[in-house]
């Protein structure tokens, strides 16, 4: 395989326990300086403690990472930036400086993760590859805006969705659901799909006398993100009734950021417990008795599905829950879209301890196989090689 040159642009610090993005960088990084590629990568961050551990994992030895806060934001000019350029406000003069100085020397690849990080790229698109997780245009289709203010911002974020879409040619989708879609805004976009990696070395397996008998219906995603709220309310307000009918001494836990905040009309209902901004989801996940994760809508692939299935925790989820993975009904868990054969399949866990340790096994091998960083990573190095062909 050639060596390439990589300046890399990520809107968080590569963590492997981050936010949901974090968690793919940190495999793309490792990856990448592990097979020979010499990588100058960029973060900006919202949190000095997350520019500190990722300093920790990636000394400078070793690694060229170079890490940003996000700039103070103030005045007028910050404001109409938002308006013009929704996001933009991540990258800050310093970052942009920077990064203008390493492009200016040479590169084979701009490689940027997310859409929004192609905002400091534009210059460069021809040369660059853009790795889009999700689409806002199809996560709010079905979640119409409640006030003024919503529509305005949601027609702005989806206009620069469309602006950044048709600037670019190379993407890299993490799900096949992607590319229609982006190919309908930008004719051009040569597409690729390749699913999020996930370095399954640091997930431990639970073993199955290491989890509780109790039957515990488990919900675990940030409450900021709109597929995470809406798991919340459709789980609490549509599913949560007819399971505690069918399993009376059934109880749920609701964890996430914002959580409580966000589902604050169910806090009273009995047996649920909802628990927000905690520092260790993995005690949660290992008492589940079953993960149940249904979003309503929401575009790309679901990190907390993925660590469940890592970890073996049951999965009951969705089509869209279990997006970008060639999962099976009754294989590597429950998949249902309507309430009925939701809850059907959660009760049918709860009950059964040998089906939930056959949906567990199986879900970790997939995981294994199909995430691996030794698949996933090859594959952004194929996208790379087929770059410079064109351009030859």
């Amino acid at each position: 395989m050639q060596r390439f040159r990589i300046v890399m642009m990520m809107v968080e610090p590569p963590l492997p326990f981050g936010n949901a993005a974090a968690r793919w960088y940190y495999v793309l990084l490792r990856g990448l300086v592990e097979r020979g590629h010499e990588v100058v990568a960029f973060a900006t961050s919202s949190k000095a403690h997350e520019i500190e551990q990722a300093a920790k994992l990636f000394p400078r030895e070793c690694y060229d990472l170079r890490c940003y806060m996000n700039p103070v934001r103030r005045g007028l000019r910050s404001k109409f930036d938002t308006l013009a350029n929704p996001f933009s406000y991540m990258f800050s003069p310093e970052l942009k400086r920077d990064l203008t100085n390493e492009l200016e020397r040479g590169f084979d690849v701009l490689h940027l993760e997310q859409l929004w990080a192609g905002w400091t790229g534009l210059e460069y698109s021809s040369r660059a590859l853009v790795n889009v997780h999700h689409l806002v245009s199809i996560d709010i289709s079905e979640s119409p805006a409640r006030s003024p203010n919503e529509r305005m911002q949601s027609s702005m974020v989806s206009r620069a969705e469309r602006r950044l879409l048709r600037a670019y040619t190379h993407f890299r989708a993490c799900s096949p659901r992607l590319v229609e879609p982006i190919k309908k805004m930008n004719r051009r976009a040569k597409m690729t799909v390749v699913p999020i990696g996930l370095d399954t070395s640091l997930y431990q397996y639970f073993r199955d006398d290491e989890r509780p008998a109790a039957p515990i219906v488990t919900l675990i995603g940030s409450m900021n993100w709109l597929p995470g709220i809406s798991a919340g309310r459709r789980l609490l307000g549509r599913l949560y009734p007819e399971i505690k009918r069918r399993v009376p001494d059934a109880r749920f836990r609701i964890v996430g950021w914002a959580a409580r905040s966000a589902l604050a009309e169910y806090l009273n209902l009995p047996d649920v417990e909802i628990v927000e901004n905690v520092p260790d989801t993995n005690p949660y996940f290992r008492d589940a008795g079953v993960f149940l994760y249904a979003p309503s809508r929401g575009s790309g692939m679901k990190i907390k599905v993925l660590e469940a299935m890592a970890l073996g925790a049951p999965v009951v989820t969705t089509s869209e829950g279990v997006e970008g993975l060639p999962a099976r009904d009754g294989v590597h868990g429950g998949i249902a879209d309507d309430d009925a054969g939701l809850v059907d399949r959660t009760v049918a866990l709860l009950a059964d301890r040998e089906r939930q340790n056959c949906h567990r096994r199986a879900a970790r091998q997939l995981i294994e196989s199909h995430c691996a960083p030794a698949r996933t990573v090859p594959m952004i190095e194929e996208i790379y090689a087929g770059m410079q062909q064109g351009c030859g």
